[in-house]
């Protein structure tokens, strides 16, 4: 796995409308760990795809009613399997944090990627996660070296977040140059 044009190489790429230009293209410094599933507690499908593409079908489950109108991505979702799907380049601004603070700064998609992990905060997450986790944060710090820190998304939004968890175990992913 590399990096080439800001896409990982070697995974599965389903691009999302959902993103902008970053105010400052190479300050990629933050990781930020997410989980979701769609239908809640539910897995595989191609949910997730459809609502970071806006093609989510409200009658397809009775919660997508709520969500099918929001306008969100990630740069990167691990499924349970293992299986990486890219959405946004890394260059760019996905929409994964919403109103978020790292370090005294604001609107931390600006400067971070988002990384989704395919669970729920109460359920472990599978060790392929861990493995593609590790794997793909390897090619990121060899290729932005901007890159020094990891959070959960309930560091940056601790007032509406809590993902991803108790359930996700933070020495089962690698630390070097990151710091927490």
């Amino acid at each position: 796995m590399n990096i080439k044009h800001h896409w990982l190489t070697d995974i599965t790429h389903v691009p999302s409308p959902n993103f902008n230009d970053r105010p400052n293209e190479n300050d990629i410094s933050l990781i930020v760990i997410h989980c979701i599933s769609l239908p809640p507690n539910e897995f595989d499908g191609d949910y997730i795809n459809d609502l970071f593409c806006n093609r989510l079908n409200p009658d397809a489950h009775p919660y997508f009613q709520e969500i099918y109108t929001l306008q969100v991505s990630a740069h990167l979702l691990i499924r349970r399997y293992g299986e990486c799907v890219q959405f946004v380049a890394f260059n760019k601004r996905a929409w994964h944090a919403g109103i978020s603070r790292f370090q005294e700064r604001e609107n931390c998609n600006d400067f971070s990627i988002g990384i989704e992990l395919e669970g729920c905060e109460t359920i472990a997450y599978t060790q392929a996660q861990y493995e593609k986790l590790n794997e793909v944060m390897a090619v990121l710090l060899k290729t932005y070296p901007n890159l020094t820190h990891i959070v959960r998304h309930s560091d940056i939004a601790p007032e509406r977040k809590t993902d991803p968890g108790a359930s996700f175990e933070w020495s089962k992913i690698i630390t070097t140059h990151l710091h927490f």
